[in-house]
């Protein structure tokens, strides 16, 4: 299963919406520390503001768990860092992550992601 997840990192690391609602169901849902996303286009205004906030961001996965997996969906959580810009100093940071995958008409589309920052 984790060929579904690694799809979804690439798609993000391309900073290119278009390449990461390619792999989201039609009605995906994000919860995010501190907005609710439930339609298309919040979710890719949200990622388009991260982006221009963090520039040249990487988003990786660690420490993947799959929870459930079966021939219609697929539940797994994870830590997730990040690494980029912001105004010119790097940064670094990391929370915790869900992501909900559904089999539709053969293909793996997410459709619930969410995310929680962690405070040290």
């Amino acid at each position: 299963m984790n060929h579904i997840l690694d799809a979804y990192i690439k798609a993000t690391n391309t900073h290119n919406f278009k390449e990461v609602e390619k792999l989201l169901h039609p009605e995906a849902m994000y919860w995010f520390s501190n907005q609710t996303c439930d339609s298309m286009e919040t979710i890719e205004q949200y990622f388009n503001n991260s982006w221009n906030y963090i520039k040249d961001e990487i988003y990786s996965a660690r420490d993947v768990t799959w929870l459930t997996a079966d021939t219609e969906s697929a539940t797994c959580i994870y830590t997730y860092h990040y690494q980029g810009y912001i105004e010119g100093k790097f940064v670094t940071g990391n929370g915790r992550a869900t992501n909900v995958f559904k089999l539709i008409n053969g293909e793996w589309k997410l459709i619930h992601e969410h995310l929680s920052s962690i405070k040290i």
